[in-house]
């Protein structure tokens, strides 16, 4: 595939073929996100590959936060059907990589770190894609936690959690239709 066409084939997938991700192949994906545009090359991005026992911990717990978001109406018994929906929606994403992004320097340089990091989260894709591999950017409540930030080892103080990646080979491709681009662009004298 050429670059224009990557980018314009690329989706969010939501739903993935249980096999895994090979390590190396993640790895290489992963090294095209070092070669992001970042002013003054500070290098912000962290990549952190969550393992199986992690991914349960983490699972449980989202477990715990889909109860909690539940309707105070919701009978109990519809609460853990909801609980377990949650659980077995974190546990089938093959491969979860969390992204994070140093918190250092004034307000401007972390302004211009957290969009450096996000470009090399869009070049991780966009390999990603070109080798046959999905990803969905997510984020939520279970991103922004104290627990998940010393589960896997992130210090809060210097970094922050821009997102997971939930990663594997697509067992479904939607459509993303998308606004032209004329109703996006603005020309000034």
């Amino acid at each position: 595939m050429t670059v224009s066409e990557t980018v314009m084939s690329r989706r969010t997938i939501f739903k993935f073929k249980p096999d895994p991700v090979p390590n190396d192949v993640i790895e290489k994906v992963l090294g095209f996100g070092i070669f992001a545009p970042n002013h003054k090359l500070t290098e912000p991005w962290r990549f952190t590959v969550v393992g199986e026992e992690t991914k349960l911990t983490l699972a449980e717990r989202y477990r715990e936060i889909q109860i909690e978001k539940a309707a105070e109406h919701v009978s109990a018994e519809n609460k853990v059907k909801i609980g377990e929906a949650g659980f077995q929606k974190m546990m089938s994403k093959p491969t979860i990589i969390a992204v994070s992004c140093l918190q250092e320097g004034d307000e401007q340089q972390r302004r211009e770190d957290y969009a450096a990091a996000c470009c090399a989260m869009m070049n991780v894709q966009l390999v990603a894609w070109e080798m046959g591999v999905g990803m969905q950017w997510s984020t939520g409540k279970i991103t922004m936690e104290p627990n998940t930030y010393r589960l896997l080892g992130i210090d809060s103080e210097r970094e922050y959690i821009i997102g997971f990646f939930y990663t594997g080979y697509p067992a479904e491709i939607g459509n993303s239709p998308r606004k032209p681009l004329s109703d996006v662009l603005r020309r000034v004298p």
